[in-house]
């Protein structure tokens, strides 16, 4: 089905894509908000830039934005897929619980916060570029990938893994990353470490047109929770 969103209100744009039998291709999409909300099993393919919110809650369904996006895409994703060909605003991932987000440019503010995981559920989430400061704040558990493409300096911002307290944090560059908060302990990946994100940075690549093997040789820092970490006893019993 092809839907031109140009001056729809996101209520009637979100009531047609579920009436939909099969996939859904998107136009002149203007920030309309929770595209894809609880989507199971459709493939959507965006042309423009969608509003907030966007997969929230997403159970199985694909989303694929040939643009950029804008705050707390994939809130609280139970499972599924979504593919920004362009950058991410704040709160990348909020809550997510399942399922990949790969962003080929950059993430703001506050990427997987409290990103969480529960026996087979694994969050994941790659970012091609840079992302803004709190990065992984509060992880709970899931994955977290900055690659740095094209990045001169350090590509995450100030207090990445603040509250830290499970999960994992990939990040590419041979710059000296400081300034970690107590919660987090950090050191330069392994071949072993880096087995965990090889699957997720092929995939990344695959659908973006990079080179996984070339990327992956390179330096990255890993950071996992501190097993001293003063956050973990608020969040799990001792």
């Amino acid at each position: 089905m092809n839907i031109s969103a140009e001056n729809m209100d996101f209520k009637e744009l979100n009531e047609m894509i579920k009436a939909a039998e099969g996939d859904v291709f998107i136009s002149d999409c203007y920030g309309q908000r929770y595209i894809g909300s609880g989507l199971k099993d459709k493939v959507i393919t965006i042309e423009g830039t969608p509003g907030n919110a966007l997969g929230a809650y997403l159970d199985g369904a694909i989303i694929k934005v040939k643009g950029n996006v804008q705050d707390a895409v994939g809130d609280t994703m139970n499972e599924g897929k979504i593919i920004v060909y362009g950058n991410a605003g704040d709160a990348l991932g909020y809550a997510m619980r399942g399922g990949c987000i790969y962003v080929k440019g950059d993430a703001g503010y506050r990427t997987g916060i409290h990103m969480k995981q529960y026996k087979d559920k694994k969050p994941v989430i790659v970012v091609g570029g840079k992302a803004g400061s709190f990065l992984g704040e509060y992880l709970a558990g899931g994955l977290i990938v900055v690659l740095g493409i094209g990045a001169d300096d350090l590509p995450v911002g100030e207090f990445t893994g603040t509250g830290m307290h499970g999960g994992c944090i990939f990040i590419r560059t041979d710059k000296e990353l400081t300034g970690l908060p107590a919660q987090v302990v950090v050191g330069i990946a392994t071949k072993e470490d880096k087995e965990e994100m090889i699957p997720y940075l092929t995939e990344y690549c695959e659908i973006f047109g990079f080179d996984a093997e070339k990327l992956a040789a390179d330096s990255f820092y890993v950071l996992r929770p501190n097993a001293k970490n003063p956050y973990k006893q608020l969040y799990t019993a001792n």
